[in-house]
């Protein structure tokens, strides 16, 4: 019986082809497919940065560290990788065009929406602000609600413009910004707890808070008198705090001079009075000796204190002779 050869053409040559494929080699590359494939869809890498949340059939089963890990292939396990370590980001009131040394941003229709809001005293605010946040919880940022991302974009601006109705304008564009910041990042992790959301809100930053561009003039003239308002209230409380304590302090010191005149006196009056009492007690003693002595006394303080002396007897009639040693004898 005549055979077929079977040839090709390569390179020019007619090559022959085997007439039949040996059936334990088809099957040993069919086993070999198929430990391959089985071999790729059950081996998994989770990153440093992630968690693996691993479902069977749809359902979840498991949450895997990060590693080398293994599932059921087939389709029969499926895997999410969730970035729990990872800082994200939403915007609200612009859109980041191009991250860099000169960042790039632009405002679509959606993002001017979003940033329009009226006051608690009835004025119009236009206010950009970033959240950062975290993946706290994997299964139930996964599962608890159908979308995670946009129900936690409308939560961020129920709870700005809550926040921001319940405040003046001055409030929201200056005087009060970091306060309601503050309150809107916690009031929007209590309603992230509630809903049960998985996300945990790191940061909430107000990026750039103005009036609408039409009334933005006027308002920047206001807010330049209350700013120079404020100057001319600071510099009358330096002024204030540079004047008092001074004055304070030299009432003090007055107050201490006088206490301490008045004790000096005191105390010079009472040592006075002792003496007095002293001299008495002599006096009563001996009457004669000690007021001739207080006389002599007297005399030794007043007599040096005369230019010209003149010395008369105890009836004031002669004067007595007097040796001239004094200035006049020279």
């Amino acid at each position: 019986m005549a055979t077929h050869k079977r040839t090709i053409n390569i390179g020019g040559e007619e090559v022959e082809l085997p007439s039949a494929l040996n059936p334990k080699l088809i099957g040993w590359i069919a086993a070999l497919l198929v430990v391959v494939i089985i071999m790729a869809g059950s081996i998994y890498q989770v990153s440093p940065e992630e968690l693996g949340v691993v479902m069977r059939f749809g359902k979840y089963v498991r949450t895997t560290d990060p590693g080398l890990h293994a599932k059921l292939p087939l389709g029969i396990e499926s895997l999410i990788k969730v970035p729990i370590q990872r800082q994200l980001k939403q915007e609200f009131g612009f859109r980041t065009v191009s991250a860099g040394i000169r960042t790039q941003y632009r405002k679509t229709g959606d993002a001017v929406r979003e940033a329009i809001m009226l006051t608690g005293d009835l004025n119009v605010a236009m206010v950009e602000w970033i959240v950062q946040y975290k993946i706290r919880d994997p299964y139930k940022y996964l599962f608890k609600l159908r979308n995670a991302q946009s129900t936690f974009r409308y939560m961020n601006e129920a709870v700005v413009r809550q926040i921001v109705g319940d405040n003046s304008v001055d409030e929201v564009i200056t005087i009060g910004r970091s306060r309601i910041a503050m309150e809107a990042k916690q009031n929007l992790q209590d309603l992230c707890d509630l809903y049960e959301i998985g996300i945990e809100v790191s940061q909430l930053i107000f990026q750039d808070v103005n009036p609408p561009d039409p009334v933005k003039p006027s308002f920047n003239e206001v807010n330049q008198s209350i700013q120079e308002k404020e100057r001319k209230i600071n510099e009358a409380w330096s002024e204030y705090n540079a004047a008092i304590p001074k004055a304070k302090g030299e009432a003090e010191q007055m107050i201490s001079a006088a206490e301490g005149y008045a004790m000096a006196r005191v105390n010079e009056a009472e040592g006075d009075v002792k003496k007095f009492e002293a001299i008495y007690k002599e006096y009563a003693r001996a009457p004669r000796v000690t007021k001739k002595r207080l006389y002599l006394e007297a005399m030794k303080g007043i007599l040096p204190a005369l230019k010209n002396k003149i010395i008369m007897d105890d009836k004031g009639a002669n004067v007595l002779p007097l040796l001239n040693l004094g200035k006049g004898a020279k």
